[in-house]
């Protein structure tokens, strides 16, 4: 089609972010991370030309948690991993829409992975999770080029007039089926924004000493609910501490129903996430039904689970049909395609965690078999600031999510969002009532409005 483009320019820039406060989640803390940003010109098939672009953080710390390897060493991968696959899609030898661009290099991604690892340790093993991550950014700005080169919204990209069918992808149920079918025809006006209350988080101002920053801004839980008006709270879990996990679950719901009490505002969603480190699912079935004995209020507003157990799927094969007739139980680490989607389904796992460094691509099509087969799925992040955020915040309001998303970099990296960005979408970065306004996405690409973002710099 001549609307399919292909990659002429890619430059990547890496920016250290140091955190406000340090994020705990599973078994680590990130602190220091870097933003991993990047830019493709592509050129359609009529040879006109467009910037992209696209930024993710490259956060060894949740895609490849092996604590045998310090930070540098796993960093210095993923940013040789991202210009293995830059490379690739310089080389791609022709114009291609960018969804069938990404599923045709996925499987060079192993192999490329294993290549930055072999060049800096031949013992070295890049999880995919990580190669994900790491061409996610170029993927973006594909998407975000795509769409500027052909003067549209990206998002109008995805039906019969600018590419094939879902049935390469998914088979021939979807003969005639395209991602068009499966999201929103514009973006929501405003979209609610999660909450992340991590491990070492304070929930209210009377927990709060001198270490804690000291610029203006809130610092614990209550004083965020106060200032934003949050009614979205995901709550981070130890996973192997129930008599903690119990007390942090119902802490967290009583100052937040405080807190919107004063508001005038009784709605409250929870959703709890452990981050792999249950044994085993009982763990949780123990854990909620303690919940509802304690308080059946707060038992009733939780969503879903995320992630109990580990992230293998194949290692223990854990029946989760218990747990998911209790609550909604979601893959987030453990889905890397549709291979691995389908196994939790068959494990009993209730629906998936979509993220935007697992590649614009995989979710595109991934949403669109979960909605076609009545999947449930959320829209979480990677603590995304910048590009990343407003890359991510645009794909929630086009997906039809269980409820909102996450943008939790406002918490911990705010300083990683260059002032241009944070002026032109003010409403995004600023929630207010709990919600993150659309607004600002405008123009063609992914609605970043890179020239008044530049001039703004």
């Amino acid at each position: 089609m001549n609307s399919d483009i292909r990659a002429k320019e890619i430059e990547i820039h890496y920016e250290p972010c140091t955190a406000r406060v340090p994020l705990k989640f599973g078994a680590v803390v990130m602190d220091q991370v870097t933003f991993c940003r990047v830019r493709v010109r592509g050129e359609n098939a009529k040879g006109e030309v467009a910037d992209g672009w696209g930024g993710i953080f490259l956060a060894d710390f949740w895609s490849w948690p092996t604590p045998e390897l310090d930070h540098a060493t796993k960093e210095a991968c993923m940013k040789a991993t991202v210009q293995r696959y830059a490379d690739l899609v310089l080389a791609f030898p022709h114009p291609a829409h960018p969804v069938d661009l990404f599923f045709a290099l996925e499987p060079e991604l192993d192999r490329i992975s294993a290549e930055s690892c072999a060049a800096l340790d031949e013992g070295l093993r890049q999880p995919f999770l990580s190669a994900l991550v790491c061409a996610s950014p170029v993927d973006a700005a594909l998407h975000d080029a795509f769409g500027r080169v052909n003067g549209i919204d990206s998002y109008y990209g995805y039906g019969a007039e600018f590419m094939a069918d879902l049935r390469q992808y998914l088979g021939p149920r979807y003969r005639g089926k395209y991602i068009a079918d499966y999201i929103r025809p514009r973006y929501l006006p405003e979209v609610p924004i999660f909450q992340l209350v991590g491990g070492l988080d304070k929930l209210t101002q009377s927990e709060k000493d001198d270490s804690d920053p000291q610029d203006g801004e809130p610092v614990s839980l209550d004083e965020c609910i106060a200032r934003d008006g949050v009614f979205c709270l995901k709550v981070k879990l130890r996973g192997n501490d129930l008599e903690w996990d119990v007390n942090r679950l119902l802490a967290v719901f009583r100052v937040g129903k405080q807190e919107l009490a004063k508001q005038g505002v009784e709605v409250l969603h929870l959703t709890a996430d452990t981050n792999e480190q249950c044994e085993s699912p009982e763990y949780l079935i123990e854990m909620l039904h303690r919940v509802r004995e304690g308080c059946p209020e707060c038992y009733d507003r939780l969503l879903y689970l995320e992630q109990p157990t580990d992230r293998d799927l194949e290692k223990d094969l854990h029946d989760m049909r218990a747990l998911s007739q209790l609550k909604p139980v979601i893959l987030d680490e453990s889905l890397t395609g549709l291979e691995s989607m389908r196994l939790g389904l068959e494990l009993g796992w209730s629906g998936i965690a979509l993220k935007t460094c697992k590649g614009h691509s995989m979710d595109l099509v991934l949403a669109a078999k979960a909605r076609e087969e009545g999947i449930p799925y959320a829209l979480q992040d990677l603590t995304n600031p910048s590009l990343a955020l407003i890359h991510s915040v645009g794909m929630g309001a086009r997906l039809y999510t269980m409820m909102g998303l996450e943008a939790n970099s406002r918490q911990f990296f705010p300083a990683a969002t260059p002032p241009g960005e944070r002026a032109v979408h003010e409403g995004l970065f600023r929630v207010r009532r709990g919600m993150a306004s659309t607004a600002s996405l405008r123009g063609p690409g992914l609605g970043y409005q890179m020239e008044k973002v530049l001039r703004g710099q």
